[in-house]
């Protein structure tokens, strides 16, 4: 019969987040905890009041952050995960193109005027694959 090492609250306190999430198998000694939390009543009460802040944090994070996902996501999202399920898939073709135009101008003063003109373009393909 082994014998639970008695670990001081500390260390208890410093696991709380996993013991909150419901992981504290995840912790370097979860039963030493556990016995710790059912023997310290300090710890215990500091466990739940972390696990009610946790509660309504959470509670308030849902009713403030409704944003819903544009409909177009939904459909495009839905359209790929078809293709993929399908075995058709979206072949891109990205076409890069980008110039710079230096021109420098010396009057008969000799002044000397500098320019810089930078000229992109990006032209994107897609083309529907049909593996049949």
């Amino acid at each position: 019969m082994s014998h639970l090492e008695e670990i001081p609250c500390i260390e208890v306190l410093s696991s709380v987040v996993f013991i909150i999430e419901g992981v504290v198998e995840e912790t370097h000694n979860p039963q030493a905890i556990e016995s710790h939390l059912n023997t310290c009543a300090a710890c215990r009460a500091e466990v739940e009041h972390e696990q009610a802040m946790h509660t309504l944090l959470q509670d308030v994070l849902r009713r403030s952050c409704d944003e819903k996902a544009p409909e177009d996501l939904h459909r495009s999202i839905h359209e790929e995960l078809l293709r993929q399920a399908s075995g058709t898939g979206v072949t891109e073709v990205v076409t890069q193109y980008s110039m710079t135009e230096i021109s420098i101008e010396i009057d008969e003063f000799g002044n000397v005027e500098h320019r810089e003109i930078q000229i992109e373009q990006t032209h994107v393909q897609h083309f529907i694959d049909d593996e049949k």
